[in-house]
């Protein structure tokens, strides 16, 4: 079993900066793919940066990067704007220490943008 717990979400102003983390724990035997998702108000899941590229919203303000020693991966966000507010949410996939394939998710961290 692989759990995922992300962190660092919170309130900022618009133009603000924030770096959320996901940490991957459990049985892992190795991380194919990690990426982040995220969910606004009353919309549909989208991806935000995953290893099929990153949507154009948030080109050149989102960086996302990994620490495969620790399992953890983060997203620095940059310039952020009201449209930014959502929950942000963490996915991995990959082998468990059984060799069985996972498909994890975080539970989501709030971001909320004021304008």
């Amino acid at each position: 079993q692989v759990q995922l717990v992300e962190s660092g979400g919170g309130l900022v102003q618009a133009g603000g900066s924030l770096r959320l983390s996901c940490a991957a724990s459990g049985s892992i035997f190795s991380i194919n793919a990690m990426g982040w998702y995220r969910q606004a108000p009353g919309k549909q899941r989208e991806p935000v940066t995953t290893t099929g590229g990153t949507t154009d919203s948030v080109k050149g303000r989102f960086t996302i990067s990994r620490d495969n020693g620790k399992n953890t991966m983060y997203l620095q966000m940059n310039s952020l704007k009201p449209e930014d507010t959502a929950v942000y949410y963490c996915y991995a996939q990959g082998l468990t220490l059984r060799r069985q394939s996972f498909q994890s998710w975080g539970q989501g961290t709030q971001v909320t943008v004021s304008s």
